[in-house]
Formats: structure tokens, C-alpha cells, sequence
């Protein structure tokens, strides 16, 4: 079972940048679209953005486009989301999971965009 893990949230100011991060286990990996959701408490979970195999494409929902960007190393089984210009409405927990997800969500990464 694919087991998910991520990193690197916190809190910030709006404005600032912040860079997620995101250790998948699995040797599918490669082979896989991979993506970042988000969630605020008592709201459902958000897609934000995706990105293809092999790096070459990538997707963002309208609300984050042009200030995220989603990257992939698989060489490590990485995904990351480099966050810049970030809002208060910014703030949830972060999630990566495959596209389309598994069941086994990882715990997830807390951002606070907040002065």
C-alpha cells in the first residue's frame, strides 16, 4: 500500500514563499500522476494542482495558478509544491496523493499564512 508523506508546512507571512514537500514510497512512482490537495477544517478536500509523468505537464486550479508550482524528482520519489505570494485564504493542510488518489492519505503538512 502506498504510503505518503509530507513536509515543510508552517507558518508564514502573506506574501512569503513556502516549498512543500512530499516522499512517496512505491516503485510505481514514475509511472504515476501525482498531486497536492488542500483542506480547511469542516470544508471538503481541494485539488490544486497535478503534475503528469515525467515532469512535462502540470495543472493548477484557478485559485493558486501562477503563484504555485508543482515539480517531481523521481529519481527520489519526490513531489514538491514551491508556494509564492501566499494569502491568508492559503491557509489549510497540505496533502499529495496520487492521481487518481489512493485511500491512504499521509497526515498531511499545516500551512498558516498570517501576519
Amino acid at each position: 500500500q502506498a504510503q505518503l508523506v509530507e513536509s515543510g508546512g508552517g507558518t508564514v507571512q502573506p506574501g512569503g514563499p513556502l516549498r512543500l514537500s512530499c516522499a512517496a514510497s512505491g516503485s510505481l512512482f514514475r509511472f504515476s500522476v501525482m498531486a497536492w490537495h488542500r483542506q480547511v477544517p469542516g470544508k471538503q478536500r481541494e485539488l490544486i494542482a497535478g503534475i503528469g509523468i515525467g515532469g512535462r505537464t502540470s495543472d493548477y486550479a484557478p485559485s493558486v495558478k501562477g503563484r504555485f508550482t508543482i515539480s517531481r524528482d523521481d529519481a527520489k520519489n519526490m513531489v514538491y509544491l514551491q508556494m509564492n505570494s501566499l494569502k491568508p485564504e492559503d491557509t489549510a493542510v497540505y496533502y499529495c496523493n496520487y492521481s487518481p488518489p489512493t485511500p491512504s492519505w499521509g497526515q498531511g503538512t499545516q500551512v498558516t499564512v498570517s501576519s
